[in-house]
């Protein structure tokens, strides 16, 4: 064998990867320059993260795929594609995808609609009391999905606060009025809980604002309305669509909600039905095994092609 060829065989190649380790190992464990000890304060720092995703992270989601693709229901053994063809070939599951997503996309569009005017107002004006409107607006985001859908059912039930208020003005009957188990009441269950996470991100958006650039034009005649849309607007797009990320994602992660109003089964609800109902363990597998790629891909994806900053 050449010398040209020593060099590039697997062995040569990985003595040079192990090389590079123990000399990354030692200017850690011994750093001599500056950079060398900004290095090691960069790896203690992410070092209890890195262990806890290895350990909560890419152990367990590896044991799911190993799941998904088992031919045994309680054992990670063999490899069969069957419960991806279930979910991919079955008309059912494919109206379960469909309604997440468009359950989902209809209200983040709606909640970071709703964030937009409400992150304006609070940091554009001086209002009355606005610690206790933060408050009220981020007050959602501590609360279990099962409350907020709880909540729903009080205000929106049979016996529903607003559907009472509602029917003594109308004069109709209480049951033709509630909604809160009924799509549009899960609609709005789900709205409750994405907007003070929307609200949150286009808050710190605003905050960077250029606030001159903003009075110039209403110095040169331009309306409230013309300032936001040629001046504010393409200043707070990157947060906009920072909180349509996210937002999408908390959508799609919703649960607690959807014990409580199971008016429409989406991906979430099933995933636990497939846990629960015959134990199909290996759909159960494949979906969250799509799941997170869907949303791991989704939000690379929206990161690759704007500037919005929101975390993976």
């Amino acid at each position: 064998m050449s010398d040209r060829h020593a060099e590039n065989s697997p062995l040569s190649t990985l003595r040079a990867l192990a090389a590079r380790v123990v000399g990354a190992v030692e200017t850690v464990a011994n750093p001599v320059t500056e950079r060398e000890r900004e290095y090691r304060r960069i790896v203690a720092l992410c070092a209890p993260f890195s262990v806890l995703l290895l350990v909560a992270g890419l152990y367990p989601l590896s044991e799911v795929v190993r799941i998904s693709v088992s031919t045994a229901q309680y054992r990670s053994v063999g490899f069969s594609l069957d419960a991806y063809a279930t979910l991919f070939g079955d008309p059912y599951y494919r109206r379960v995808a469909f309604d997440s997503l468009w359950l989902t996309t209809g209200t983040t569009l709606v909640s970071v609609g709703l964030a937009v005017p409400i992150a304006h107002a609070l940091e554009k004006y001086d209002l009355p009391g606005e610690d206790l409107l933060v408050t009220l607006v981020s007050f959602p985001i501590s609360l279990p999905g099962i409350v907020a859908a709880f909540m729903i059912l009080v205000l929106f039930g049979n016996n529903g606060v607003v559907t009472a208020v509602a029917a003594a003005l109308t004069g109709s009957r209480p049951t033709d009025l509630a909604f809160a188990v009924s799509v549009p009441g899960l609609f709005v269950a789900f709205v409750y809980s994405m907007v003070p996470r929307a609200t949150l991100i286009l808050r710190g958006t605003y905050a960077e604002v250029d606030s001159a650039a903003e009075e110039a034009a209403q110095a040169l005649g331009a309306t409230p309305f013309e300032t936001f849309r040629y001046v504010t607007l393409p200043q707070i797009r990157p947060g906009i669509t920072g909180a349509l990320i996210l937002t999408f994602r908390t959508g799609l992660a919703i649960f607690g909600t959807l014990v409580v109003i199971q008016t429409l089964v989406v991906w979430t609800l099933q995933l636990s039905r497939e846990l629960g109902v015959g134990y199909d363990v290996q759909v159960a597998g494949a979906m969250a095994t799509v799941y997170f790629a869907f949303t791991f891909l989704f939000t690379v994806l929206g990161l690759r092609y704007t500037s919005a900053e929101v975390g993976i």
